[in-house]
């Protein structure tokens, strides 16, 4: 492999950020040298160079949270890396699942764009409520109905989003339309379909 493009630094050092395939978020930042990143390549998972203890590292090796290596990136300067990975438990050392949890100034959540990911949060959300039931939820009370209740409430749902898009209302499309995403992330949670699940069905129609 002609690593020859990568512009190591003084120490023949390069950083290298890993970021989660599944929903995009940044684990770690840690350094490889030429070795370390041959072994990451040949072998598929994550190696990186201890700057302190001065030897080779395989992520996980003791912990078993290990990092599947899905694609490797250089930048514009050919200075830094990004590991796209699929992380097997936290990354942190720490227990946390990123390295970056501490706030310099914190993120205001409201302001922050909505994206995809947010499926992935509601689907946590409907485990959480699963594991640590609370009284008045609306996810509890579906999943203590069953399925016959949850798959009531889907096809109720999908009726209300092709009403409102009968009725070209953009507005009423987009709530109808997250009512039955919500709905149909309970059904799958009660049958054990996960979002990354779906995301590899979806992939495989590509």
């Amino acid at each position: 492999m002609d690593l020859s493009m990568i512009r190591w630094n003084e120490q023949g050092l390069v950083p290298a950020i890993a970021q989660d395939a599944a929903d995009g978020a940044v684990l770690m930042l840690a350094w490889m040298n030429e070795e370390s990143l041959r072994l990451t390549l040949e072998t598929g998972f994550a190696t990186y160079w201890s700057r302190s203890r001065k030897q080779l590292w395989k992520k996980g090796e003791t912990s078993g949270h290990t990092q599947k290596i899905l694609g490797i990136r250089y930048d514009c300067d050919a200075d830094a890396l990004l590991l796209t990975v699929e992380q097997t438990g936290p990354a942190c050392h720490t227990g946390a699942r990123s390295c970056f949890f501490n706030d310099l100034l914190p993120a205001d959540e409201d302001e922050l764009p909505a994206t995809s990911a947010i499926l992935e949060k509601v689907y946590g959300v409907i485990a959480d409520r699963k594991e640590h039931p609370q009284e008045g939820s609306y996810t509890n009370y579906l999943l203590d109905k069953g399925i016959e209740k949850i798959c009531k409430k889907v096809g109720e749902e999908a009726s209300e989003t092709i009403i409102a898009a009968m009725k070209n209302s953009r507005e009423e499309v987009t709530y109808e339309a997250a009512d039955l995403m919500y709905h149909l992330l309970v059904l799958c949670f009660d049958r054990g379909v996960t979002p990354a699940d779906l995301w590899q069905e979806l992939a495989r129609r590509r």
